[in-house]
């Protein structure tokens, strides 16, 4: 059965997570998922990520950052800024200061784009009443070229926000990536494989800590390619903020 807004509350508020098929997004947040999937071509561009420490090339990424008002329906984009991350959430990149390019005009413009990114900060804002998100959009792919490509380089991890949206946009010719959440205070747990485009996980980051196995290719061109989109109260997380 698709859940409807209540229902999906109700299973984030249960266990911290919710995972939702396309076709549940779609009816729950009122998606335009025609209209997300012109924007899939944009992960064909995206630049390489810099900053791996662990020496691997695999990942290639945008990342911008809006505002989001949700009671009144507002959602502005930011001067591009970097991203930030304490130690005490990411141990592998943790305290660099990471300039990624930003996602492309087109996309962040699209309607399609900005109702995403709205419904599901008005669905996070109905779980946590808040005046403001400062919402971060990360638009990763991983890919098989050089070998093992590795979702979550820095383990099973916490982001620092308040909510997190883990969105797939593709996955193309690989075995692995199996996405595991498991409470962040307990031994308790689930492992699935996100196969479906727009399918999406939702996590309060509060609650669960969360990870994605290596992948590798079967084939040619193995690609696993997300959207992340991470919801904070606070502000955006910069050297001078006490993590949350």
């Amino acid at each position: 059965m698709t859940p409807d807004g209540p229902g999906l509350r109700a299973q984030l508020a249960d266990a911290g997570y919710a995972l939702l098929t396309a076709a549940a997004a779609r009816a729950t947040l009122q998606l335009d998922l025609a209209g997300l999937d012109v924007l899939r071509e944009s992960w064909e561009r995206l630049p390489r990520d810099a900053y791996l420490r662990d020496g691997g090339n695999y990942r290639a990424r945008r990342h911008s950052c809006f505002v989001q008002t949700p009671a009144a329906g507002v959602l502005e984009a930011v001067p591009h800024r970097p991203h930030w991350q304490p130690t005490s959430y990411n141990a592998l990149h943790g305290g660099l200061t990471r300039w990624f390019e930003p996602v492309e005009p087109a996309v962040v413009s699209a309607p399609a784009w900005r109702q995403l990114l709205r419904s599901i900060g008005e669905l996070f804002a109905q779980l946590r009443a808040v005046p403001r998100w400062f919402i971060e959009a990360h638009q990763f792919r991983i890919d098989t070229a050089t070998g093992i490509g590795r979702p979550t380089p820095e383990g099973a991890h916490r982001d620092g926000v308040d909510f997190v949206a883990v969105i797939l946009v593709t996955r193309r010719n690989i075995l692995g990536g199996e996405t595991r959440v498991f409470d962040a205070r307990g031994a308790s747990g689930v492992r699935f494989t996100m196969q479906e485009p727009w399918s999406m996980l939702m996590m309060d980051d509060a609650r669960v800590i969360h990870e994605t196995t290596p992948i590798q290719g079967q084939g040619k061109d193995g690609v696993r390619d997300t959207l992340v989109l991470t919801y904070r109260e606070g502000g955006f997380q910069e050297p001078d903020t006490p993590p949350a």
